[in-house]
């Protein structure tokens, strides 16, 4: 079995591979959530089929980037992961985001076609509602980047973001708050611009507990896409059961309804 690797990108972004498949035929590339990095995805090599690799990117500030400032607002974070995105476009790839890794994977989608770049062969989102409604979000649903470290702490606990172990060590506390304040900040500077959109298949997925709002995810997310659409409910909450989420590949990998099948 290859080992893992971590690889930089020009501009110094960062992928990591847990599980190189340099033959694989396509690549499943996945952006995290505010305050999380690699580590929930990593086992998710193990659960897609030989003919797909993993690629996760690495956002700054976090695991191998620890020392690299944070992104201070939301066009530095997404032109990262646009640098990052370009060094796997050699293989047909699938875009992948979680929360706000959703919305960075639609701004990074909607970059790399203004640029005349390769573009995925579709675009998986997932616990986050459409761009365009991100400001509608209840703030009792996401805390802001002022609030307190204890308001941060305790909305990490309450989503399971941060394990007994790390909630037990005060200096790794102060790194996961300094992490997710940094996040935040950025999230709260994304602004969503009238007539952005795709031409690639859209999956959207969202927990049938999740408190943030998904009532009408079809009419605020199709309108994104010019391509094939589908919204998909899955059991649990934010992060959906420990079993969906484990399960979560499957439903990146498999072709959206409708979206031509590349050969």
């Amino acid at each position: 079995m290859n080992r893992p690797t971590m690889l930089s990108a020009p501009g110094g972004a960062a992928v990591h591979r847990p599980r190189p498949r340099p033959d694989a035929e396509r690549v499943l590339v996945c952006l995290s959530y505010c305050g999380g990095g690699t580590a929930p995805f990593r086992q998710w090599a193990n659960a897609l089929p030989d003919d797909v690799e993993l690629a996760l990117i690495c956002y700054p500030g976090r695991e191998a980037r620890f020392g690299t400032p944070f992104a201070r607002v939301w066009t530095d974070l997404r032109d990262d992961v646009v640098r990052a995105v370009r060094g796997l476009t050699g293989r047909p790839y699938i875009l992948f985001g979680h929360s706000m890794g959703s919305w960075v994977a639609f701004e990074t989608a909607a970059e790399l076609e203004r640029l005349g770049l390769a573009v995925p062969e579709a675009l998986v989102v997932s616990g986050g509602v459409a761009p365009p409604r991100r400001r509608e979000v209840p703030g009792d649903v996401v805390p802001r980047s002022d609030d307190s470290a204890e308001a941060l702490v305790r909305w990490m606990r309450d989503l399971g973001q941060v394990s007994p172990a790390i909630a037990a060590e005060p200096e790794l506390v102060k790194i996961a708050v300094d992490l997710l304040r940094a996040d935040l900040a950025v999230s709260e500077s994304y602004r969503f611009v009238p007539g952005s959109r795709v031409s690639v298949p859209l999956r959207v997925l969202y927990g049938t507990e999740d408190a943030a709002p998904f009532a009408d995810v079809e009419r605020h997310w199709r309108p994104l896409t010019d391509g094939a659409f589908q919204a998909v409910e899955l059991p649990g909450g934010h992060f959906y059961t420990p079993d969906v989420w484990a399960r979560l590949p499957e439903w990146c990998t498999l072709p959206v309804p409708g979206a031509a099948v590349a050969h």
